[in-house]
């Protein structure tokens, strides 16, 4: 039962990094690519859509991560397990410090009623996002190693 539960701790924080380095890496360069105000409104929708999902998806992660470190404390990968999980919190409160303060604006946001300095808060969101991604990485990879 516990096996079963690390593979699928490591597949829903896997799946997790993978989304948001999507969004780092991918979507975020779309969106800056495209004309007028499509990239903008795109944010915006994103914004909505994944700041809906996301905060479950990095609360069940971190529950998922807490008991596997509960119910292996006695296996020898419980350090890298226990370091990931501290990760995964340190990941939550940088989304709800950092992230989810422009995100809430930026969602609301329309050509017509965005502030003037709307670019500068989207580099900054991306900026504490990819340090985000650096630190569910990081977790993941603990998680990985706890595995063998």
């Amino acid at each position: 039962m516990l096996n079963a539960l690390e593979v699928f701790t490591v597949v829903v924080v896997g799946v997790m990094v993978g989304v948001e380095f999507s969004v780092a890496f991918v979507i975020n360069r779309i969106l800056n690519a495209l004309p007028e105000d499509s990239g903008q409104l795109g944010r915006s929708h994103g914004g909505r859509m994944l700041g809906a999902v996301m905060p479950v998806w990095y609360i069940t992660s971190l529950v998922l991560v807490a008991v596997w470190a509960v119910a292996g404390r006695h296996l020898p990968g419980a350090g890298l397990v226990d370091t990931a999980g501290a990760l995964l919190i340190v990941s939550v409160a940088m989304s709800l410090l950092l992230l989810v303060p422009i995100n809430n604006r930026g969602k609301t946001w329309t050509p017509e009623n965005r502030p003037a300095d709307w670019k500068e808060q989207m580099n900054r969101w991306e900026r504490y996002h990819y340090v985000r991604v650096a630190v569910i990485i990081a977790a993941f990879a603990l998680l990985a190693a706890a595995l063998a």
